[in-house]
């Protein structure tokens, strides 16, 4: 067998996206400049970011069979006992059905047991909506990454405060991360120390959709890869910060 990927489990949707000059006051009409349509969904981005740093990567989520498809189901965990865990190093969820998502977790904690320390799967989770049972999922992450939006929900207003703050919902020996938009990103290892990265912003921004995710990605990548904590929400913040400069994922690297 080759080498093992990393599986990017949610949501693949497409973005339409209309750019104007000036943002649209309420009840207007604003000509639109130009449009175009991408594959989006967070999920999905942190795959096409994957593929584009060379990581051996694969994507589970629902498909339309035409180029639009609404109210697509997300996987379930009957769904998920069809995966060939052995072909995995790592798998990462974006928080969407959070119960179906446990025990999908649950699944592999279960097939973990099985394996020696070095060989386990690594499992990451996204928590980015501000809904209530996606909380539940702080619980199961090795890594945990929580959105500036959702800090802010909880009262937070900077990532140290954030990390501080929602620590004590993460497993033992769990590492959680916070990214902060230009303030750049921190996280929080299992020692209670905060780490910090300062934001890479390109000379112009261009287009922010799905920084978030290729953060996301970058980081995996890199701490795939044996990097520090460190090194990796270094290395998260300057691939961000690169997409921030383009539109799209072309040419992030």
């Amino acid at each position: 067998m080759g080498e093992k990927k990393i599986l990017c489990i949610g949501l693949v949707c497409l973005d339409i996206i209309s750019v104007v000059d000036k943002y649209p006051e309420e009840d207007t009409d604003t000509r639109c400049l130009s449009q175009r349509w991408q594959r989006g969904g967070n999920a999905s981005n942190s795959c096409t970011v994957l593929a584009q740093l060379g990581a051996p990567c694969a994507f589970m989520g629902s498909l339309a069979a035409g180029h639009v498809g609404n109210n697509l189901p997300d996987v379930t965990a009957q769904d998920f006992e069809n995966v060939d865990l052995s072909q995995y190093k790592w798998i990462h969820w974006e928080g969407r059905n959070a119960d179906e998502q446990v025990k999908m977790i649950q699944r592999v904690e279960e097939y973990n047991k099985t394996l020696p320390m070095d060989q386990k799967i690594i499992i990451s989770v996204e928590i980015e909506k501000t809904r209530e049972h996606l909380y539940q999922l702080f619980g199961y992450g090795d890594i945990v990454f929580v959105s500036k939006d959702l800090a802010q929900h909880f009262g937070f207003d900077s990532a140290p405060e954030a990390l501080k703050g929602l620590h004590n919902r993460v497993k033992n020996g769990a590492c959680l991360i916070c990214a902060w938009a230009e303030k750049g990103a921190d996280a929080m290892g299992p020692d209670g120390v905060v780490i910090h990265s300062d934001a890479f912003p390109p000379d112009v921004i261009v287009d922010t959709l799905g920084a978030g995710d290729t953060f996301n990605a970058s980081v995996i990548f890199a701490l795939s890869t044996g990097k520090t904590i460190k090194e990796a929400l270094t290395f998260g913040c300057q691939i961000a910060g690169r997409k921030c400069g383009v539109h799209g994922f072309d040419g992030i690297l």
